[in-house]
């Protein structure tokens, strides 16, 4: 453990063996920080946060400040971070609200990248990469592996579902589903998200018969329950359809069309 003689840590704080804390970083009474995990200069923590292992954040931060939700009433609620996380400058994550989940929680291995704002009670998965100035409004759920391009805004109370990609500036406010490229203001729904897929491994069988449950969704005209229908004839020879299928179930915003 290294802290830095400016630094302010405040005597019930925990900081693991292997931590890092930077110069004239302010850590706040109820904040946990993991092994190895690396704090630079000027950044501030309050608590109750818990922030894991291996994790990176860098300078002008705040991390685990209180929601300028007005129904936000001081109460105990907290926020969460995994492991292995980049947060890079100037970036800003909420605790959550007792009108929700009471937490917000960001998964494993994700890259945050300069200026993000993460609203109270998001929930952001693993592998995930959020561009330079992405704000999320409070309540949003990201899932694994999407990517928000820079100064991408998403609308409390929507999801972004694993694998989707949205461009740049693009405004969302409904629900994007597993797989999906999304931009513009209002979003639109493009294509899928090739690209990731196949930089993730995807067979080239699976994203054709991604492209092809795309088209079933967004380009035939159908209602979301006939096309729901036609996606599940699917997943017997593509599994991979079955996250697209949940994706949209689970919407209750409605999805970008």
């Amino acid at each position: 453990m290294s802290i830095h003689p400016t630094a302010i840590v405040d005597p019930k704080a925990e900081v693991a063996d292997g931590a890092v804390v930077g110069p004239w970083t302010y850590i706040g009474p109820d904040v946990q920080i993991g092994k190895d995990t690396v704090i630079e200069p000027h950044v501030i923590i309050r608590g109750p946060t818990v922030i894991g292992e291996r994790n990176h954040i860098y300078q002008f931060s705040s991390i685990g400040e209180r929601t300028p939700d007005l129904k936000y009433r001081d109460e105990p609620t907290r926020l969460l971070i995994g492991n292995d996380n980049i947060i890079r400058e100037n970036t800003t994550i909420h605790r959550g609200t007792i009108q929700d989940r009471s937490e917000t929680v960001i998964g494993d291995h994700n890259l945050i990248m300069a200026y993000v704002h993460i609203g109270h009670d998001s929930v952001i998965g693993n592998h995930t990469i959020l561009v330079n100035n992405t704000a999320l409004a409070g309540h949003v759920v990201v899932g694994d592996w999407a990517i928000l391009s820079g100064y991408t805004l998403v609308h409390q109370f929507c999801k972004i579902g694993a694998h989707a990609f949205s461009g740049m500036g693009t405004a969302i406010g409904k629900d994007v589903p597993a797989y999906v490229t999304v931009s513009g203001a209002p979003a639109e729904a493009k294509t899928i998200n090739t690209e990731g897929l196949r930089r993730r491994g995807f067979s080239v069988e699976a994203i054709s018969q991604l492209r092809r449950a795309f088209k079933i969704v967004y380009r035939q005209g159908l209602t979301l329950d006939i096309a729901i229908q036609r996606l599940s004839m699917m997943l017997v020879e593509t599994p991979e359809v079955a996250l697209l299928i949940q994706s949209i179930e689970a919407s209750e915003r409605g999805i970008v069309r």
